[in-house]
């Protein structure tokens, strides 16, 4: 396949708070993808912005007597540390109140009306007669009408993904004040996501395939749009309109109407990569034109509905330059004690908890060993601590210690030289490596984070048992073992060299590290993964630095 053009998303985070360990992890799952397509070669525009708009927001920041854009300024200037102490490489961050989100809303909105998408009508809606607003569907809770679940928003339920009218909640509540809401009449603007060109389209956009052959959705993302999708296309049309007051973007056209935000906020996709481009000297319409241009998002699973139906269907009857996702890419839950972990649960993990414990990296090595994409990952500290030491600290931060130990101890602090009798000598681990990359990749490109890892963890624990077998102590007491323990040691930093190459899209401070120790950091610049990874190509007879250990064993 020619090289890849990747736009790259993950969810916009709502704005109303700090970020926790369960946004991260998808932005990691995000981001070791996107390092591992730079080091394949391919062009990927990682980017990101903060969705600022709605109701939520409104009310906080009348609460704090301040406007809904000083308070989002105050939650947007905490998110670079998050970002950046996880080593997340989006090349741009932006915002959903920007003027390319206005603008390209709005262009969206009037397209499909065009298209004859786009109807209103008299609706009744929930009204708090105590705070005088019509309520937003995060202002009203209940019991879930399809499952029974308690204490569930008014639009979706977050135990089976059911998608539903505030209308139809039992026992619904105002979260703002307690009581129960009254209906009231309002005229709401409609995408008659109903209509059979809509659903035609859907239904084969999500049995399809991306630019590189592989589905759309994962197979249980599938199973559920089928669903939603139905033998009959019984799909409902979507309320993209909410009355003032409102915090979000004027519908053109219809004083004290707003974009509900579920319409504005994957268009903030759009509008952050626009003002990448601009920011760039790229030209918008001609990067998202370009034949080998793939569109490519990362959600949690509570979100599907909106991705995978209202989302390319908004997309694809609006026309060029806009395209639908190749893929969105859907993982689970991070869950405490069997609940979604949530703000509004008041059972989140500060990002910081976890860097005390483990440190960064440790953290994305862990999230590749339990947190399967697709699957929830249940958060357990001691699991943490376990994954950890056994692979990390005794296995491959062990390897770098004393092979790079023994590398200076034996050859005056230097690695030694290739041997000049390298095809002299069983080597287990250059078998092991033959075919490595291509296995890796064909995972990495997958997204089995687990399934490629263990391919390097492989090596690792050869190399581990290799020190063992061939007790290179040993050698060095025999002159006449020079050659062979010139081997063994050379062997032992190859497969280090490889390793962290591999490991970096998973663990980059500590890979390049190691790479910077055998002063091989310039390979770490390559995008030619397969050509670096080759056995045999550490020159040798450069220093060799032993350092503190990368991954201190935990107490």
């Amino acid at each position: 396949m020619s090289q890849r053009n990747l736009f790259v998303t993950t969810a916009l985070p709502y704005a109303n708070g700090a970020f926790h360990i369960g946004h991260i992890m998808e932005y990691i799952q995000a981001d070791i993808w996107v390092r591992h397509e730079r080091m394949s070669g391919n062009r990927v525009h990682f980017v990101g912005a903060d969705d600022v708009h709605g109701a939520p927001i409104m009310i906080a920041a009348q609460k704090r007597g301040i406007t809904p854009q000083a308070f989002v300024a105050e939650i947007a200037a905490g998110r670079k540390q998050y970002l950046d102490g996880f080593h997340i490489s989006f090349d741009h961050w932006h915002s959903t109140d920007a003027p390319e989100n206005h603008e390209l809303s709005q262009e969206v909105y009037r397209r499909l009306k065009a298209a004859g998408l786009i109807y209103t009508k008299e609706i009744e809606q929930f009204y708090d007669t105590s705070k005088k607003m019509f309520l937003a569907d995060r202002f009203i809770k209940g019991t879930c009408p399809r499952c029974g679940a308690p204490d569930q928003y008014g639009d979706n339920c977050e135990k089976c993904s059911a998608v539903y009218s505030p209308t139809e909640v039992v026992n619904p509540y105002s979260t703002l004040s307690g009581t129960t809401p009254v209906l009231k009449k309002s005229t709401h603007y409609f995408f008659r996501l109903s209509d059979p060109k809509c659903v035609e389209f859907l239904r084969a956009w999500t049995q399809g395939c991306g630019r590189d052959g592989q589905p759309t959705v994962q197979a249980e993302v599938l199973a559920k749009d089928s669903e939603w999708l139905g033998p009959d296309g019984n799909l409902a049309d979507w309320d993209i309109s909410r009355d003032e007051p409102y915090f979000g973007i004027a519908i053109p056209d219809a004083p004290g109407k707003y974009f509900y935000v579920w319409l504005d906020a994957p268009v903030g996709y759009l509008a952050s990569f626009k003002a990448y481009c601009e920011k760039n000297g790229l030209n918008f319409e001609e990067e998202l034109l370009k034949e080998n241009t793939e569109q490519i998002h990362f959600i949690g699973k509570d979100i599907i509905y909106f991705h995978t139906l209202f989302w390319p269907a908004m997309l694809h009857f609006s026309g060029k330059p806009f395209r639908v996702p190749d893929h969105v890419n859907v993982h689970g839950f991070m869950t405490v004690n069997g609940q979604k972990m949530s703000k509004s649960r008041g059972n989140a993990i500060a990002p910081q908890d976890v860097i005390d414990m483990l440190g960064v990296e440790g953290y994305r090595y862990y999230f590749m060993t339990d947190v399967v994409p697709g699957t929830d990952g249940a958060i357990s500290f001691d699991r943490m601590e376990q994954v950890y030491n056994a692979d990390l600290a005794n296995s491959w931060g062990n390897l770098i210690s004393r092979s790079l130990n023994m590398s200076g101890k034996y050859f005056d602090g230097c690695a030694p030289a290739k041997p000049a009798s390298f095809d002299a000598f069983d080597n287990p681990l250059a078998k092991i490596a033959d075919g490595l990359v291509d296995r890796y990749m064909a995972k990495m490109d997958v997204l089995d984070y687990g399934g490629a890892k263990d391919e390097v963890m492989e090596l690792i624990h050869a190399a581990n048992h290799y020190i063992e077998d061939s007790e290179p102590w040993a050698l060095a007491k025999d002159e006449a073992k020079a050659d062979e323990l010139a081997f063994v040691i050379y062997n032992l930093l190859e497969a280090i060299r490889i390793a962290a190459h591999l490991l970096m899209p998973l663990m980059p401070q500590t890979s390049a590290e190691a790479l910077r120790r055998l002063f091989c950091e310039d390979e770490a610049a390559t995008d030619d993964l397969t050509g670096i990874c080759a056995w045999g190509l550490l020159a040798g007879g450069q220093p060799v630095e032993k350092g503190d250990p990368l991954f201190p064993r935990l107490a």
